[in-house]
């Protein structure tokens, strides 16, 4: 019984990690993403004209 939730612990704590790198890797990627819009946005504000 302990020996299965040894190997339970072990299956959580690892898909834990990877849940937690792939949420960093979004998160990096949405920011960038953000940034460079923000960026593009600013940069066409002078093509506007009223």
């Amino acid at each position: 019984m302990m020996e299965k939730l040894y190997n339970k612990m072990n299956s959580i704590g690892i898909s834990s990690i990877v849940m937690g790198v792939v949420t960093i890797a979004v998160s990096v990627g949405t920011g960038v993403v953000m940034i460079v819009n923000g960026s593009r946005l600013l940069a066409a504000k002078k093509d506007i004209t009223f």
